[in-house]
């Protein structure tokens, strides 16, 4: 990697590291360029400036998140195992999700371009998990009459919700004991 794609990279974790902590708000162009060590011109030499860099942070965050929801949610098991291990993998529940940070940040939510790689994400797991109900209803693990779109939206406001009652608590208690609910609702009887 050359110095020039290095300092981009730093930028660019830096940038997400600061929307994870702070939001976009209170993700300073100064804080960006401190924490990732780079000099004053950096920024504007790789990226147009904090929303361009912004937008590079959050679809790789959002990417990120895609891809490990779908390592577990494309993995073996059967359908009911394939939900359970999505709600039961690990994560840093009191400092929350990165993408589900970004929905609270009305900077983020007010730009149709900062917001899409949220949204395209939150969608494409939902699409999945609602995919796996309704395989999981035709091999007669799951009730049929289940709807896989409401279960998917319930799967995620699940966990999202759980993050924010884990923070508010500072425990990660109520993430896991609504985890622990949602998958005794679905557990094949």
């Amino acid at each position: 990697m050359g110095t020039s794609e290095s300092t981009s990279e730093r930028l660019i974790e830096s940038t997400r590291e600061l929307l994870w902590e702070r939001g976009y708000v209170g993700t300073s162009p100064k804080a960006i360029l401190e924490r990732s060590g780079a000099g004053q011109g950096s920024m504007y030499h790789h990226f147009k400036g904090k929303p361009d860099l912004a937008l590079a942070a959050i679809r790789r965050t959002a990417e990120e998140l895609r891809v490990a929801a779908e390592g577990v949610l494309r993995g073996p098991g059967t359908p009911y195992e394939r939900i359970e291990a999505y709600l039961r993998r690990e994560r840093d529940v009191l400092r929350g999700c990165p993408v589900g940070r970004l929905t609270m940040d009305p900077d983020v939510i007010a730009s149709d371009e900062l917001r899409a790689p949220v949204d395209e994400t939150l969608d494409a797991i939902r699409e999945l998990i609602a995919g796996i109900v309704e395989e999981g209803k035709e091999q007669g693990q799951f009730a049929p009459s289940l709807d896989g779109e409401e279960i998917a939206a319930t799967v995620l406001a699940t966990v999202q919700g759980g993050y924010v009652l884990a923070r508010a608590s500072g425990s990660p208690a109520a993430f896991d004991a609504g985890v622990r609910g949602l998958s005794s609702l679905l557990a094949p009887r």
